[in-house]
């Protein structure tokens, strides 16, 4: 899709990939951007310098994707769709009910609501929690589902209600499996913060970075900055009815992120290892990103120490405000 002079909403915008493809959009020519948020992850602040630019606004109705009829009116004369709402995978395994509802019913409502109003093209958040523990490494886009929590569960319904969608109704679409995310804007306060911001509240406290497990577990830890690039990517490629693998292809053990950690913050503590005990933790996974450089011309371009640098920059700045 070329996308000057294009219309695009973006559910769950205010959130953390959300809001930074917003304002990577907001570098492309385009029309309007519309954010469509319930604020119950995301916020105004992650928002503070797109809404500087009169492109963008806030969806004031409403932004509920439970919501049918609002969400159907925020999609009036828009040409593109970005789907971010989701909980979260330890949300989801606390509470699979309401799990089911946004990731699923949600996913579906937005689905309809793109096909009413005759959306050109959707780009579908989904996630590497689809392949569960890697069988084969680096897990390309066919690997099997090896999914084992309702997180993953929930994402392998969207891809499936999407692919049957294109086949019904020519939906035109294409979803991302991200790798590790992490990066600035991410949750740093409350009960579902990722691995990284736990490490750094105890580097912060003077205390140990904890390690659940033994250290050897490893995952492909991708950019947030690159997951926005993979989103404008796949909106302005010509896939259609494809899943891609958004990450490095690089291989980061625990114990290598906290070394890094560690040797970023200056931390004179050592790694603290605990017994693992979480049932919706995987112990390997890394992504094959050949096939999203190939058809969409996604390349990650962020390393592990520039991000990570950019992360504890922010981190430090929000902690002292």
């Amino acid at each position: 899709m070329e996308l000057k002079g294009k219309k695009f909403v973006v559910v769950g915008g205010a959130g953390l990939i959300g809001s930074h493809t917003v304002d990577q959009l907001l570098e492309e020519d385009v029309k309007e951007i519309i954010v469509y948020d319930n604020f119950a992850r995301g916020s105004f602040e992650n928002l503070n310098t797109a809404l500087k630019d009169p492109r963008v606004t806030i969806y004031d109705v409403g932004g509920d994707i439970l919501s049918t009829d609002i969400l159907e009116s925020a999609f009036n004369g828009a040409d593109g769709v970005f789907q971010f709402a989701a909980l979260w995978l330890l949300q989801c395994h606390e509470y699979p009910e309401s799990a089911f509802e946004v990731n699923v019913r949600g996913t579906f409502n937005i689905m309809q609501a793109c096909i009413k109003q005759k959306i050109e093209r959707l780009v579908f958040s989904s996630s590497a929690s689809v392949y569960g523990d890697a069988i084969t490494e680096p897990m390309a886009e066919d690997h099997p589902f090896n999914n084992k929590n309702f997180y993953g569960a929930t994402k392998i319904a969207g891809e499936a209600m999407l692919r049957a969608y294109h086949h019904r109704y020519g939906l035109n679409f294409v979803g991302l499996r991200y790798m590790n995310v992490y990066g600035p804007r991410q949750d740093y306060k409350g009960a579902y913060i990722a691995v990284i911001m736990r490490m750094l509240d105890a580097i912060d406290k003077g205390e140990s970075p904890t390690i659940m497990g033994d250290g050897t577990e490893a995952f492909d830890f991708v950019a947030v900055k690159d997951c926005a690039a993979a989103n404008i990517c796949a909106m302005k490629s010509n896939a259609n009815d494809e899943f891609y693998n958004v990450g490095t292809g690089k291989r980061t053990s625990l114990k290598e992120l906290a070394e890094i950690l560690i040797e970023l913050t200056g931390c004179t503590k050592e790694i603290n290892y605990l017994p693992n005990s979480s049932a919706t933790l995987v112990k390997n996974r890394i992504g094959d990103p050949a096939k999203a450089m190939k058809e969409i011309g996604f390349t990650s371009k962020i390393d592990l120490h520039e991000g990570l640098n950019q992360l504890i920059e922010w981190r430090s700045a929000q902690v002292s405000s």
